[in-house]
């Protein structure tokens, strides 16, 4: 029979929106302790394998204080989806073989951020500007150069990739390009896993043995990259690879009897990443589609409140994931209890 871990000792859900120094060598001893205390073995012992798969779960989108903190319609959205995934771990630590987080990476200088652009007041755009193909036709919104020839491209190149940038993406099923306020800078605070969560990652490391992936996204200047997988535009205005995409990785996954994943935002970085994934399973393996459980009470969607909701984009996508095979799943209901989940537990 299958049953839950208890919560360690050292947890306080009370801190999932606080920032502060995760005690690694403290944890460290803990984490053999209880391991030895519930009789858990390596991870490479497990005969069943179980991905977990927790996008940006990171400073700048789940904390109150940071430029992008997901809140929803709770106000706490993000936070709350940081208790619940953080429990599950704890509670399902001898299950997980192999936890994989995503970083969203970005500099200053980026096709997202209001430095790139200017008006023809050499005024940059506030932050939730939408960069529309019409705008930039008009020449209201254009490359500054100083960027372009700062990022080692000329101001004739970036202009040209703009509009073939927001042209592209008119004509695609992506959202059209907006303007956020800087986040996640690699080296800086807003980077980094949120310290609740990273407490969790690092216990299991030290319990099961079990090495985290990073998989850092989000670092070319002159793309998004939502997802995982690849960036909303892959290709420059003379068709040039900008980003390859992450098929590879969809591979490894062939080796996991189950695919866990969660994060931020449930209308933007989860679906595009779920998204492409399940483009790349049915290409590679289609068998694979049902292996995939979405953790669906640990995601929110983007909600500024008087600005945009993504709320209705968030939920049609999730439909279209159920309706392929995927599961949507909730963390209150044991593993066990999943339905069809291919694990003997």
């Amino acid at each position: 029979m299958y049953k839950r871990l208890p919560l360690p000792p050292h947890y306080d859900r009370s801190k999932a929106d606080q920032l502060y120094r995760v005690p690694y060598q403290s944890l460290a001893d803990a984490a053999r302790n209880w391991a030895r205390h519930h009789a858990m073995k390596p991870a490479s012992a497990d005969d069943s394998k179980i991905a977990f798969i927790a996008v940006d779960i990171q400073n700048a989108f789940c904390l109150p204080d940071f430029e992008l903190f997901v809140g929803g319609h709770s106000g706490m959205g993000a936070v709350e989806d940081t208790q619940r995934l953080t429990e599950f771990i704890y509670t399902n630590l001898g299950r997980l073989n192999r936890i994989f987080c995503s970083m969203d990476t970005h500099q200053a200088m980026q096709i997202f951020h209001g430095l790139f652009f200017t008006d023809a007041n050499g005024n940059a755009p506030p932050p939730h500007t939408v960069i529309t193909a019409q705008s930039v036709k008009e020449g209201r919104w254009r490359v500054r150069d100083d960027v372009a020839r700062s990022l080692g491209y000329t101001p004739e190149y970036t202009q040209s990739h703009l509009n073939h940038y927001v042209q592209t993406l008119s004509e695609s099923d992506k959202y059209e390009l907006t303007v956020w306020p800087y986040h996640a800078l690699l080296g800086g605070v807003s980077h980094a896993l949120v310290p609740l969560f990273e407490e969790a990652v690092f216990f299991h490391t030290v319990a099961r043995y079990s090495q985290p992936e990073m998989l850092i996204k989000g670092s070319h200047p002159l793309t998004e990259h939502y997802s995982i997988l690849g960036p909303e535009v892959d290709t420059d205005a003379q068709g040039n690879i900008l980003v390859n995409d992450g098929r590879q990785w969809v591979e490894r996954l062939k080796n996991f009897d189950a695919i866990l994943i969660a994060g931020q935002a449930k209308s933007h970085c989860m679906a595009w990443t779920i998204d492409d994934m399940l483009s790349a399973m049915q290409a590679i393996a289609p068998e694979m589609v049902s292996r995939v459980y979405i953790l669906e009470d640990c995601t929110t969607p983007v909600v500024i409140p008087g600005v945009v909701d993504y709320t209705e984009a968030a939920e049609a996508a999730f439909s279209r994931f159920k309706a392929a095979g995927m599961h949507m799943v909730s963390t209150a209901v044991p593993i066990s209890d999943w339905p069809d989940f291919p694990v003997d537990l």
